[in-house]
């Protein structure tokens, strides 16, 4: 069958577009014709799969369109979509569907997709959005159960449901979770909130040669680098920068704690591979799809609770290794094969 997946750029380096190339790609080693929208032009491109079996296509000029040039874009789309035959049309955020929806040929039965939680689509105009848009599709999926059923009751949705992240590769081995390291991964923006992480890994008190390592750049580098001295710890939290993905698997063997401080999430890549990889993880309890992935939770904001379950998770290996463990089985879930087959019934189910 034929699966079209819409994003607004396709190519930018981000959680959206890592999953939608990875489901991508999977549903095309299944057999399925696929095809990856971007409808404008990523300022940076960001290729994550090398030799993709899928059709890539970019719809705009550039990164940003004015009225004109969007509604030649529109044309653009809709002209492609026509010629792609029957199938489904996976929207990937509620920019997408607002103005995607409406282009879709008679063949191509519509899903809407939201990457991130209830509670951030409530404090934005992302639930308005999702209300106004999402009922008419065949089917709206979430991140979790969890938000499916909020979704669901808030937004008056009929035809929520869920399915998670999916993980692109499943590792062989494990960390040994005995390096002196506390891993945090993601975008250096405001969202991440890694002065917080910083702040905890100063108060937590754990002792050198432990460190915090933080991979990702942005344009909070500076500034977090500015906190890390405030805090005292400057020594001893590393800046790594971008790191390529085929090198990620040696980062998450080489720690023994990941912390993810991030203001909301929907299901952070970070947090499944990290879990596949036996690395235990504290998170901010933000969302649905961050308590699937089964870390050890903490009140949002809070900093000092945050701290001391890192000093536990430091002082004590025996605790990291049965976290490690346990967040590793949990992970099983989200292999990708796991995840494909789920879409694949849902193609099923809606057909019928």
């Amino acid at each position: 069958m034929t699966v079209v997946f819409t994003c607004l750029d396709a190519d930018t380096l981000g959680g959206v577009q890592q999953v939608t190339h990875t489901l991508a790609q999977g549903l095309a080693g299944r057999g399925h014709e696929v095809h990856v929208i971007g409808l404008r032009r990523a300022a940076r491109p960001f290729r994550y799969v090398e030799r993709p079996l899928y059709h890539r296509h970019v719809i705009g000029r550039g990164p940003a369109e004015g009225p004109l040039a969007r509604r030649r874009a529109d044309r653009r789309l809709r002209a492609l979509l026509r010629e792609l035959g029957p199938g489904y049309a996976v929207m990937t955020s509620p920019s997408v569907v607002a103005r995607t929806a409406r282009l879709l040929p008679r063949g191509l039965r519509p899903i809407g997709q939201y990457h991130g939680s209830y509670d951030h689509a409530r404090d934005c105009w992302h639930l308005a959005s999702i209300r106004r848009h999402y009922p008419d599709l065949d089917q709206a999926l979430f991140l979790s159960e969890d938000d499916a059923l909020r979704f669901s009751e808030h937004a008056l949705l009929p035809n929520a449901g869920a399915l998670p992240n999916p993980l692109a590769d499943w590792p062989e081995r494990m960390s040994g979770l005995d390096s002196p390291r506390v891993l945090g991964v993601g975008r250096l923006e405001g969202v991440k909130r890694f002065d917080r992480l910083i702040s905890a890994f100063a108060r937590s008190g754990a002792p050198p040669p432990w460190e915090l390592h933080l991979i990702g750049d942005g344009a909070e580098a500076a500034r977090l680098r500015a906190h890390a001295e405030r805090e005292g710890v400057a020594d001893r939290v590393v800046f790594r920068g971008l790191v390529p993905a085929a090198h990620m698997p040696a980062e998450y063997l080489n720690a023994s704690i990941l912390g993810l401080t991030s203001e909301h999430e929907g299901l952070p890549i970070v947090l499944l591979e990290s879990a596949a990889h036996g690395v235990p993880a504290v998170a901010f309890d933000v969302s649905g799809g961050v308590r699937s992935a089964g870390p050890v939770l903490v009140p949002p904001g809070d900093v000092a609770a945050f701290a001391a379950e890192l000093a536990r998770l430091v002082d004590d290996e025996e605790e990291r290794r049965r976290l490690g463990a346990d967040a590793r089985a949990r992970a099983e879930a989200f292999r990708l094969d796991h995840v494909l087959d789920r879409w694949e019934s849902l193609f099923a189910h809606i057909e019928r």
